[in-house]
């Protein structure tokens, strides 16, 4: 690919720091760094029209953790790795909601609400609630976040679930709005985004980065921030991260629809929400984590099947309905759901692996990435 002295100077020159994904990350790295070096010469480098991964295809949950998947996660997890990311988790929504505002995400706070279908499985989280109320209030200082609601199921028309807990503390965001407004400040801030650089490979000499892209393009910068999060490995083969499709949903608006708020059903592998009158259902990765474990968008018929079930059984029983959209994304997961944000050489961080809650803690995820790249 040839340049123009235009384009050299005004684009690809006298780099201080080149982020590699214009998703919740990479933008909000972008950002905090030319906060902190206001002269600093940022470019954000995305091969996608749009942020590739998860950014802007997610289900648009502000959440932090319901009862059963953090019940799952101390089993899998040390306990003061678990609580420190959700610590992240709010810390993070916090930081976006200052950022971006409220409004300009649409954030709603209706609650989140995990469902069970399980008596045993439900009487075991039933029996979790004091403890993990007193670890949020010590954690997080929020006074008894989850509750036990299981009027909420009839009053939202569900069926064929039969107990319900609150999140009083969770919320919904349109993803959409919300990468705008992240994308219109880093504008403001004189923060470079383009599209369409596909990145081959990353070296550092010591002194400097360099980056080739695809398209034979090599660009020289001070600093690298690698925000790939689901194909990170791609570049960093090395990394505990590997990718997790998620498969998505949407109905035609439907008339009257009683449910609203964000639910979870079977330890958060399923999900659903109201949005603009409608009904938006995504998961069923447990069905075939195998095969979910892919950098290729698309659809399967076996979990795209189940999903139409629960829709129809579970969640609108008896209300006709029309899938308006579908969709995939790709998610950054590993062996445990904590963030990888770390020097791979001198002059390159990563920050990736955000384990299905982009949304909670993309926003501090990528300021914990600027810090770790400029300390001392």
């Amino acid at each position: 690919m040839e340049l123009s002295y235009w384009e050299k100077q005004s684009y690809f020159s006298h780099t201080d720091l080149l982020i590699i994904g214009s998703g919740i990350v990479g933008l909000n790295a972008a950002i905090a760094y030319k906060t902190k070096y206001p002269k600093a010469k940022v470019l954000v480098a995305e091969r996608g029209l749009l942020p590739l991964g998860a950014s802007t295809k997610n289900a648009g949950f502000a959440c932090f953790g319901s009862v059963s998947e953090l019940a799952d996660d101390l089993t899998n997890m040390p306990e003061n790795t678990v609580w420190a990311t959700v610590k992240l988790r709010n810390g993070g929504l916090k930081k976006l909601k200052k950022l971006v505002g409220e409004k300009n995400m649409n954030y709603l706070p209706l609650g989140g609400f995990e469902v069970f279908d399980n008596k045993e499985d439900f009487e075991k989280c039933a029996g979790l609630i004091n403890g993990f109320n007193k670890k949020m209030q010590q954690v997080l200082r929020m006074k008894n976040v989850y509750s036990i609601v299981n009027k909420k199921i009839d009053s939202s028309g569900l069926k064929g679930f039969a107990y319900c807990i609150k999140n009083k503390f969770e919320g919904q965001i349109n993803t959409g709005m919300m990468m705008q407004a992240l994308l219109a400040l880093a504008h403001k801030k004189g923060i470079i985004v383009l599209n369409g650089l596909d990145v081959e490979k990353i070296e550092d000499d010591g002194k400097n980065a360099h980056t080739q892209f695809k398209n034979n393009l090599i660009l020289q910068s001070k600093k690298i921030i690698v925000a790939t999060n689901g194909f990170a490995k791609q570049l960093l083969p090395q990394l505990d991260v590997k990718p997790a499709r998620a498969q998505v949903l949407v109905t035609a608006p439907i008339k009257n629809l009683k449910l609203k708020g964000a639910f979870h059903y079977q330890k958060g592998y399923y999900y659903f929400r109201n949005i603009d009158g409608r009904i938006l259902l995504g998961g069923g990765r447990n069905l075939d984590f195998t095969g979910e474990e892919t950098t290729q968008f698309g659809l399967t018929e076996k979990i795209q099947n189940k999903l139409e079930s629960l829709l129809k059984e579970n969640i609108i029983p008896g209300i006709p309905y029309q899938i308006e959209q579908r969709w995939s994304g790709i998610m950054g997961v590993g062996s445990e759901k904590k963030p990888i944000i770390s020097h791979i050489s001198k002059n390159v961080v990563c920050a990736v692996r955000m384990g299905g809650m982009g949304v909670a803690i993309g926003s501090l995820v990528g300021q914990m990435a600027v810090d770790e790249l400029t300390k001392k």
